[in-house]
């Protein structure tokens, strides 16, 4: 009995032991289905929050797309956190200004704007889309054409999404829920297309006598043809509803008064039409006098703003910055003043993200930077990766030194400019059949600024046909009549030499 009853505990205490082990490892398929179905749900909200609703099936996956530069476009990583802070407080400006004209207050709007991180940063992703080719060189954007490129698109989702747009700004990325469904809208943002359309069908428009427009006549009056007005009205759709008398004709009285020529009229409303929708008093003239201030010449005004007329557009803190590293180069307040004159474009660049790298750069080659800003300013535009590593190696390949490098590009800062195909190759390999050291080319590198075909062909044939010995920047640089004195002179003196030991081997 004692067996039998032992062996029963025997059997109780494993059957117990096995009732354990299942209800464990039931617990245990219990907590796992749990944690997996948890996973799912969290896998699928995260799915459904990333999944590219409309605003952003307009324009976040270009973002995406442009940050991982897959097809070669310009990546967000190449913005400074510096410009990117800026962007994002010109952002939420522009973003406030919208509201307030949507009839919110100004508490309202900014109680919104603190909610709307995720919006900012897709504003300027947006931002970065549009304007990507001035990101890749260097260029800021004035407000203007931050304002430009926002306004459109804060439109856009203002008529798709009504009176629940603050909703879709302080919850992005995910749509608020409408009252009809999303329509599924393409790549070509059709609404901002069809304000374009409107835009450049209100230029064209006629009124009951057949006539076009005031402002139209008008334009066309200072030399613009129809087809030119419309162009300029499809690239800023606003310049359709500038009136004649408050803001075309006074902005194009002013330029006038200025010295510009009236045939400059068209091309700078061309490049700039967002001029005629600044106020003269408020913004443009004090912008004028406080670039005078600087050292602009205010006899130069007319080319000035020919030659770039968004300089008028930038903020005084943007071109103080700029005048600001012009001194800590070195330069002083008139060389500034006459730099600002011949290379006004020089506002657009980033001093952190273009100039100062770029003047780094060149310092470490060797180069005197006032000289080389005093010279060809344009040349702290350019890229070090894509313009001017190419050209010092160019020149390390071919044998020159480091030094001599850095003294060509202080005497013909212009040298990096030129491209490598089209101009540097072809004239070194002429160079090297011609009867000259490569020192030649460290006394005078502006060989390379003249035309191959027109230029130095021909002259050194000229050369080589008289049998002279000339100096290289002779044989370029003087005018054809000095020149051929040169040439005559060189022979002469060739023959009277070539008489003399005759005469000396006779006797």
């Amino acid at each position: 009995m004692r067996v039998v009853v032992g062996e029963g505990k025997i059997k109780d205490k494993i059957m117990d032991q096995h009732c354990v082990l299942v209800l464990l490892n039931e617990t245990l398929f219990f907590l796992f289905c749990s944690v997996f179905v948890k996973q799912c749900i969290h896998f699928l909200s995260s799915f459904c929050r990333s999944r590219p609703t409309f605003p952003e099936k307009l324009f976040f996956c270009q973002a995406k797309f442009a940050e991982s530069g897959v097809d070669g476009s310009f990546s967000l990583r190449v913005v400074s956190p510096t410009l990117l802070a800026a962007e994002k407080e010109e952002a939420k400006a522009v973003l406030t200004l919208f509201l307030k004209k949507q009839g919110l207050s100004k508490a309202f709007a900014a109680r919104t704007i603190n909610k709307s991180d995720l919006f900012i940063d897709h504003l300027v992703s947006r931002l970065h889309s549009v304007h990507k080719s001035r990101y890749l060189v260097g260029r800021e954007l004035t407000t203007l054409e931050i304002r430009d490129a926002l306004i459109p698109y804060l439109e856009t989702l203002h008529e798709e999404y009504g009176n629940i747009l603050v909703e879709l700004v302080e919850n992005f990325p995910n749509a608020p829920v409408k009252e009809k469904p999303v329509a599924q809208v393409s790549p070509s943002h059709p609404t901002v297309d069809s304000k374009k359309l409107k835009a450049v069908s209100r230029m064209s428009e006629e009124g009951p006598e057949g006539d076009l427009r005031p402002q139209v006549l008008y334009l066309i009056e200072l030399g613009m043809d129809l087809e030119r007005i419309k162009l300029i009205t499809r690239k800023f759709p606003a310049f359709a509803y500038y009136s004649l008398e408050g803001k075309i004709k006074p902005v194009v009285e002013f330029l006038l008064d200025l010295g510009v020529p009236k045939s400059d009229i068209p091309v700078i409303l061309t490049k700039r039409p967002q001029l005629c929708g600044i106020s003269l008093s408020e913004n443009l003239i004090p912008t004028m006098i406080f670039l005078e201030d600087l050292g602009v010449d205010k006899k130069q005004w007319a080319k000035v703003i020919y030659r770039f007329p968004a300089l008028l557009t930038y903020s005084r803190q943007k071109l103080k910055s700029t005048v600001d590293f012009l001194y800590e180069m070195g330069l002083s307040a008139e060389s500034i003043g006459k730099i600002l004159t011949r290379c006004p474009n020089i506002i657009s660049y980033s001093v952190e993200d273009k100039l100062r790298p770029t003047a780094e750069y060149f310092r470490s080659l060797g180069v005197d930077i006032p000289v080389l800003l005093q010279r060809c300013p344009q040349i702290l535009g350019l890229s070090i990766e894509a313009n001017l590593k190419p050209v010092t190696e160019f020149f390390i390949e071919r044998g020159f030194r480091m030094e001599e490098i850095g003294i060509m590009i202080s005497r013909y800062g212009a040298l990096y400019t030129f491209s490598l195909k089209e101009n540097l190759i072809p004239k070194w390999e002429f160079f090297l059949t011609m009867d000259y050291d490569k020192s030649e080319l460290v006394k005078f590198p502006q060989y390379f600024g003249y035309s191959l075909e027109e230029r130095i062909k021909p002259r050194y044939a000229r050369v080589k046909e008289c049998g002279v010995t000339v100096l290289l920047n002779q044989v370029l640089s003087i005018s054809s009549c000095n020149f051929d004195k040169t040439l005559n002179k060189k022979m002469k003196k060739m023959l009277s030499e070539e008489g003399s030991t005759d005469s000396n081997g006779k006797g």
